[in-house]
């Protein structure tokens, strides 16, 4: 089995910087693409950011882009989301996700727990 556990989250205001970061445990040498995905308060989850394993093919929400960079490594087994110029429209529980599967769009298979981003002044 796998295991995803986030970090990093927390209040930050408009205009500021968060990084958060997803360790990976059990069974993570099948794991290949890994991404980044967000709820806010009323609304369903939507993709953030995804990586594939050798880190050389991305892929980003158009509301993140320019502003939120995903990266990984495999030797430590993490995955992070460096997110820059937050706004209010980006508070929202952020999961990080795996997949089996070596193309960064479709389902993925496992899921961390989340954690909350809330971008305030």
């Amino acid at each position: 089995q796998v295991q995803l556990v986030e970090s990093g989250g927390g209040l930050i205001q408009p205009g500021g910087s968060l990084r958060l970061s997803c360790a990976a445990s059990g069974r993570t040498n099948k794991l290949n693409a890994k991404g980044w995905f967000r709820q806010a308060p009323g609304k369903g989850r939507e993709f953030v950011a995804a990586i594939t394993r050798s880190g050389g093919s991305t892929l980003y929400a158009d509301s993140v882009k320019g502003r939120f960079t995903i990266s990984r490594d495999n030797a430590k087994r993490m995955v992070y989301l460096q997110m820059n110029s937050l706004k209010p429209e980006d508070t929202a529980v952020y999961y990080c996700a795996a997949k089996i599967g070596v193309f960064i769009n479709g389902s993925y298979d496992y899921w961390g727990q989340g954690t909350q981003v809330t971008v305030s002044s």
